[in-house]
């Protein structure tokens, strides 16, 4: 029976009534969806799909960690359900729509993920959001999650032939707290470990890299570890914005589809990737949005970009994820010198992490004892949410299929990822997903520190034709 990990902890831990890890996506498709189809869908294909079949098992006094049960009477008549849309049915009120679902704290009683079909959306399409725990999946496990539902063609694929994998039954309580105790009398070593190993690391972990000494406490630790000279990080405090600081317990999301050949002729004029065009593109987004509203800091804001620790083909629930700083150069006015600014910036990241990947939040995690992480987390989040925020903006950019999907017949026309926003990262999240030609973007925002996104989403099409344009 699987344990959740430290990691996948975390994010039980810090959700409160305004920080909410709830990730998912909304769909638009054409044609009608019923729910029943969909429900006979789900039946043949939630055996294969972990993450949604399990619900936690709390350990006796929260001395460890939850397991993960299998769910083997799935009430599928609470997890999909059915909304409609008022006349005319537009975008906007799609998106208002997906705004008060989305920070809803999912029930921990059942496996924690919820399927909405919304009806009555114009030109006869339809809208499937589906939210999920980021306890249960990551970006890259969502996605997978998604994908299991999904077609080649109209016409379903049959089911698979091979009996789905079964859990093993979760330890009774006994057992549990047993576990527990082994687990806890390896803390202290686990912390000794980490305070080790997190040495040469300093200059990667935001706040503690800003604590003077600690970029020269790091190079002396790697030079003594023997492990050679990395690309040094950029020193990345991040300024006040209008969205920095604690968010409340309300969101707008707005969404935009760019196309990608445009994006990829910005690629290829200045030789650099499609992930540099897609953060120059936010960073000249939120320089027009900041220009509006109070002005533009001299320096660059500074972005959390989440990345995968999973390697090549590896699958499977949970979080294999870490957080990497990188300057967004919203102060520099020139559209050229701020995709070069970025492309820069993110070249020396990469080229640190290829060498030594970002696993301190894994390893702070696993560290600390699990009866304490739930206080210590939000005590930490609520500390440096009001006192210094290291992240201004989250943005993130998941590639995805260049061919049509279906689900139950149904095309999927796009996909906007609605993401996750906090005390920490600031109250703006924009993350993009390319499915067939397009980049369909999604942008999360606090209601009360940006309450019209569809301004931000109107400045991202702005950005783009800027490159487009430029010489």
């Amino acid at each position: 029976m699987p344990q959740l990990t430290a990691l996948d902890a975390q994010f039980l831990h810090f959700e409160t009534a305004t920080n909410v890890p709830n990730i998912a996506g909304l769909a638009i498709l054409e044609g009608d969806l019923n729910r029943s189809d969909l429900q006979a869908l789900l039946e043949q294909r939630l055996p294969y799909v972990a993450a949604l079949r399990r619900k936690l098992a709390p350990v006796p006094f929260g001395l460890d960690h939850p397991y993960w049960v299998q769910e083997d009477d799935l009430d599928l008549d609470y997890h999909v359900r059915e909304i409609g849309l008022p006349p005319p049915g537009d975008e906007r009120q799609l998106a208002d729509q997906v705004s008060r679902l989305h920070p809803r704290r999912l029930d921990r009683g059942h496996p924690l993920w919820e399927i909405y079909l919304i009806h009555g959306l114009s030109g006869g399409r339809m809208g499937l959001y589906t939210k999920i725990h980021h306890a249960a999946v990551d970006g890259v496990g969502g996605a997978d999650v998604l994908a299991a539902l999904l077609d080649l063609t109209p016409v379903p694929a049959p089911p698979p032939q091979t009996a789905p994998d079964r859990d093993e039954p979760a330890p009774d309580g006994l057992e549990m707290v047993g576990r527990a105790l082994i687990r806890m009398s390896a803390n202290p070593a686990q912390a000794v470990r980490f305070a080790a190993r997190a040495l040469p690391h300093l200059d990667e972990i935001p706040v503690v890299s800003w604590i003077p000494g600690s970029r020269l406490v790091s190079g002396l630790a790697r030079r003594l570890a023997g492990s050679g000279k990395l690309p040094e990080l950029p020193s990345l405090p991040a300024p006040r914005t209008p969205f920095s600081g604690p968010v409340s317990a309300h969101r707008r999301f707005a969404f935009v589809s760019l196309p990608l050949d445009e994006i990829k002729l910005v690629r290829k004029a200045n030789g650099v990737t499609v992930n540099d065009v897609v953060m120059a593109v936010c960073a000249g987004a939120l320089r027009r949005w900041l220009a509006a509203h109070g002005g533009v800091p001299r320096m660059p804001l500074a972005a959390g970009v989440p990345f995968s620790l999973r390697s090549a083909g590896e699958e499977g629930p949970g979080n294999q994820v870490a957080i990497m700083t990188a300057p967004l150069a919203v102060h520099v006015e020139d559209p050229l010198e701020r995709l070069r600014h970025v492309r820069d910036s993110m070249r020396r990241i990469k080229d640190r992490f290829s060498l030594a990947p970002a696993r301190w939040l894994r390893e702070f995690s696993e560290s600390m004892p699990a009866a304490l992480m739930g206080l210590a987390s939000r005590s930490a989040f609520g500390l440096v949410g009001q006192t210094a925020p290291p992240i201004n903006v989250a943005i993130s950019n998941v590639p995805g299929p260049q061919f049509p999907l279906y689900v139950c017949g149904a095309r999927l026309l796009t996909h906007y990822p609605v993401s996750v926003i906090t005390d920490v990262s600031g109250g703006i999240n924009i993350t993009a997903f390319s499915y067939d030609g397009s980049l369909d973007i999604g942008v999360i925002t606090d209601r009360q520190m940006v309450p019209d996104p569809w301004e931000l989403t109107g400045y991202l099409r702005e950005a783009l034709d800027e490159l487009l344009n430029a010489e």
